[in-house]
């Protein structure tokens, strides 16, 4: 036996794309039906980045998510430029107004679930053989198999395609239906997390003659820093001791607090944009539709704007019939999210070497970056997309 479930928007994908769409649609009176292949505890277990901008957080608190953020989140008014062995801190709230928050994805998606789960949400964890339907009809489905076995089928008016960028949501748009840009890196991450006492209160993006290094933060007691190394690294090749040596010669003139390192991992570098963010009634928000290098801080940042667009677009049709704003979804969110590419793109630029970098390129950043920490107009830029540009549409 299939069990059918009839909701007004099928999500597929709960990660902060799926489950921020599905909580402002219930604040709109709209049902949804939200799906996962992951457990529950591998979705709030799975560490991740957590640079939030002042915009993300203020949705997440004023829209009723939650105000843990402001209590277990940690402010941070600036972040560190440091090269050739000199800091510059770039002041956000004197040049723009504004802070960012270091709160981790995996405690926002503690926050989205506990959130929906608590106002009666259906969200199916641990499925499998998951299949898209009927796109192009004006009767979409999701099929799937559900934690216990059995087949079931969700009848819904539109798709959110929110199952980030390996997810099959993209992948069900044919090839020659599909708009993609991708722009691979010939570098990589190498990152730690360490039972450490902070090395600093800020970020600190550090770029130097051995190349660049990350000094972040976790908790009080947890850091994660990184450091560019190439794409074909082998963490199993690095003691400890070898990972702070280079990560100390990244930073020179900035003493790091060291402990024991209980994660290693090499983290690709890619830029992505599927343009095609609308196929018939399927609309894709977040890693879904796009991913940038993480030097920017706005990959989950890009997924909140996504979805404030998606939302209110479909709030409109439910509310007078009208498609406009459905229509429109996608160049209305592709503005912002090509702006984020371009942030991402040039920071990673400006503070990264690449293999074959010529002495003069090497420079040439040493003077880009003097060029950025010595102007107000060029910290402004800095700390004006840092922290985020304003939204595109009101959720209050």
């Amino acid at each position: 036996m299939t069990e059918t479930i009839r909701t007004q928007v099928g999500i597929i994908g709960a990660g902060p794309a799926g489950l921020l769409l599905s909580h402002l649609l219930d604040r709109a009176g709209i049902s949804s039906v939200v799906i996962d292949k992951r457990s529950r505890e591998e979705i709030e277990k799975t560490i991740r980045a957590g640079i939030l901008e002042q915009g993300t957080v203020d949705v997440l608190v004023n829209t009723g998510v939650s105000d843990r953020v402001l209590r277990d989140g940690h402010k941070h008014d600036g972040i560190e430029l440091r090269f050739q062995g000199e800091g510059h801190r770039i002041d956000f709230p004197s040049l723009v107004g504004r802070s960012v928050y270091l709160y981790p994805q995996h405690e926002v998606l503690i926050d989205l679930i506990a959130s929906r789960l608590e106002a009666g949400a259906d969200i199916r964890f641990e499925t499998s053989n998951s299949e898209l339907h009927g796109q192009l009809s004006d009767s979409p489905s999701i099929s799937f198999t559900d934690s216990e076995g059995n087949d079931v089928v969700v009848e819904c008016d539109f798709i959110g395609g929110t199952d980030g960028s390996q997810g099959i949501a993209k992948w069900s748009i044919p090839e020659t239906d599909r708009r993609d840009f991708f722009r691979p890196y010939p570098f990589a991450w190498f990152g730690i997390l360490a039972d450490a006492p902070p090395s600093s209160e800020e970020l600190i993006y550090s770029a130097g003659d051995k190349g660049f290094a990350l000094v972040s933060q976790r908790s009080d007691t947890v850091q994660r820093m990184y450091f560019q190394c190439d794409p074909e690294t082998n963490t199993d090749d690095w003691s400890e001791q070898q990972i702070w040596d280079e990560l100390q010669a990244r930073v020179p003139g900035h003493e790091l607090k060291e402990g024991h390192i209980f994660q290693k991992d090499v983290l690709q570098f890619r830029s992505y944009v599927c343009e095609t963010m609308q196929y018939g009634r399927m609309f894709l928000a977040g890693d879904a539709a796009h991913t940038v290098p993480p030097t920017g801080a706005k990959g989950m940042n890009l997924a909140v704007a996504d979805v404030l667009v998606l939302a209110d677009a479909m709030a409109a049709y439910y509310d007078n019939g009208s498609t406009e704003k459905l229509d429109n979804y996608a160049p209305t969110a592709l503005k912002r999210i090509w702006r984020g590419q371009q942030f991402s793109y040039w920071m990673t630029s400006m503070l990264h070497a690449t293999p074959d970098e010529h002495p003069f390129d090497q420079q040439r950043r040493y003077g880009e970056l003097e060029t950025v920490t010595s102007s107000k107009a060029g910290q402004t830029y800095l700390a004006e997309a840092y922290t985020g540009w304003p939204f595109d549409v009101s959720y209050n």
